[in-house]
């Protein structure tokens, strides 16, 4: 039987156990986000104390949840460990992980001018 929910992009026969279960963890992961974002709207347009705080409770519930996800996800891809390995609890800006991986190692953004062009090397 398929479920409509499920959303597999590929037949379920020829897709691997782990590829089934890393797709099982993506989309719980997906609507615990949105659970997220759903009880923090709730929270912050609540005026009643006890209920705000219930709800207030329920988005932690849920960030717990996605963060017990994200750990099963990289502790079970390596490639997935990696990425969060580099991202992940840095002082680095959030865009600036990727051109600083990129750099020759010592090299710093001050050294940007002085990486040989094209025009250089023909010299």
């Amino acid at each position: 039987m398929t479920l409509a929910s499920e959303g597999l992009h590929e037949s379920r026969k020829t897709l691997s156990r782990e590829t089934r279960n890393r797709h099982r963890a993506l989309v719980s992961l997906q609507e615990e986000l949105e659970a997220i974002d759903w009880y923090c709207q709730r929270t912050e347009a609540c005026r009643d104390a006890q209920l705000k705080a219930v709800l207030l409770h329920n988005m932690c519930e849920e960030m717990e949840h996605s963060a017990m996800l994200i750990e099963w996800l990289r502790r079970e891809d390596s490639d997935f460990d990696r990425e969060l390995r580099v991202h992940l609890f840095s002082n680095v800006p959030v865009t600036g992980e990727d051109e600083e991986m990129d750099k020759p190692a010592g090299q710093t953004a001050a050294d940007d001018s002085r990486t040989p062009t094209i025009g250089s090397l023909k010299e």
